[in-house]
């Protein structure tokens, strides 16, 4: 559990200190764009009132204090769920998804929306989303536990 905490715990201060650095340090909330490396990466200005692409996006209080709740909700119970994980990835992958979530649920708390300013295109195609260290880090963590809960299941199924 200690691995899985500290894991979640290096995610959150990497999230929020980045955020920091670029909404605030830069200002990329008053400025709302800047070219980092074009066209592979950009820094755009995008506040997330949904879930993932903004989904469910309604700025009401409701849909704020309803997506901390599932968040929480969802970050507690992989914790508890996977509180006695064994090895260096299976916790690894609980801690991306569990500091990632609350990452986000901190921008919910502090600024009503999640700040996403990620924006990368590549080889013509322009993309229109921006995303956040915090989402990265979930979408690796939810891969990693798919593929190796599932192989921590086969292997206990051998054992019986």
């Amino acid at each position: 559990m200690i691995r899985i905490l500290s894991i979640a715990a290096l995610v959150f201060a990497l999230d929020r200190g980045l955020k920091f650095w670029v909404v605030e340090g830069l200002d990329l909330r008053n400025i709302g764009h800047m070219e980092v490396w074009p066209p592979y990466l950009n820094f755009h200005m995008a506040w997330n009132e949904g879930i993932n692409f903004g989904l469910f996006g309604s700025g009401s209080d409701v849909t704020r204090w309803l997506l901390v709740g599932i968040g929480l909700l969802i970050s507690l119970g992989l914790l508890l769920w996977f509180r006695k994980a064994k090895g260096f990835w299976l916790p690894l992958a609980v801690g991306l998804v569990a500091g990632g979530a609350l990452g986000n649920i901190y921008d919910r708390l502090t600024y009503g929306a999640v700040a996403d300013f990620l924006n990368m295109s590549c080889c013509g195609i322009e993309n229109p989303y921006a995303f956040n260290l915090a989402d990265i880090s979930i979408f690796l963590g939810a891969v990693g536990l798919v593929f190796l809960d599932g192989k921590q299941s086969r292997r206990k199924k051998r054992k019986r």
